[in-house]
């Protein structure tokens, strides 16, 4: 049994929505935010952080190599490209952008707005994580113009790495309907799916 320690808007849904994807079967433990400041998580996670992910004795802390775990594990050849293939290397640059590149400003925004009590919160750390994000989903818009998914035709692990970014990005309102309406579209279909449905729901 796949256990997903997991609290809502965590990058968990990731994982919960890949489980989801595969049929694997997976138990979701929440985390509450006050027990992620005991020592007894941090033995758990370092940082005190989520996702949690364990697999029998194996025990890991980044959702995107989870993700790749679970996929290169159980996948059986599903949602990711042949490795080292052309279509492979725009599948991990996709995956690396939404968590390197995308997340990265949404984070600090997030830090600076909900996270962080009031004293400590820069509305200037506000304001430059939006800039930075809107350049980011400037680059998703224009990649999106003649495709139904980042990879093209078919769906791939990369709308799931991204859809959590832009389901961020939907929170904060970098992403609208205005602000970059094939992307919303994108995200919209992407976030209908039931696997999609179920990790949001969790």
């Amino acid at each position: 049994m796949i256990r997903i320690y997991h609290a809502p808007l965590m990058r968990s849904i990731r994982i919960i929505w890949l489980a989801e994807e595969l049929g694997l079967p997976y138990e979701v433990i929440t985390v509450e935010s006050q027990r992620r400041t005991s020592d007894a998580w941090k033995a758990m996670h370092p940082q005190g952080k989520l996702p949690v992910m364990e697999d029998g004795d194996l025990r890991m802390i980044e959702s995107c190599a989870m993700m790749q775990y679970l996929l290169d594990r159980y996948g059986r050849g599903a949602l990711q490209p042949s490795p080292g293939t052309p279509e492979a290397a725009h599948y991990l640059q996709w995956c690396w952008f939404a968590e390197s590149s995308f997340a990265r400003p949404l984070g600090d925004m997030a830090q600076h707005t909900i996270i962080r009590p009031e004293s400590e919160r820069l509305p200037a750390v506000v304001e430059d994580g939006r800039a930075r994000a809107e350049i980011c989903l400037g680059a998703v818009e224009a990649h999106m113009r003649d495709k139904s998914f980042l990879l093209g035709d078919d769906f791939s692990a990369a709308d799931i790495v991204l859809g959590w970014t832009l389901h961020l990005a939907s929170v904060f309102d970098v992403l609208t309907g205005e602000s970059a309406p094939l992307t919303y579209a994108y995200s919209q279909r992407i976030h209908a799916r039931p696997a999609a449905q179920a990790a949001l729901s969790a």
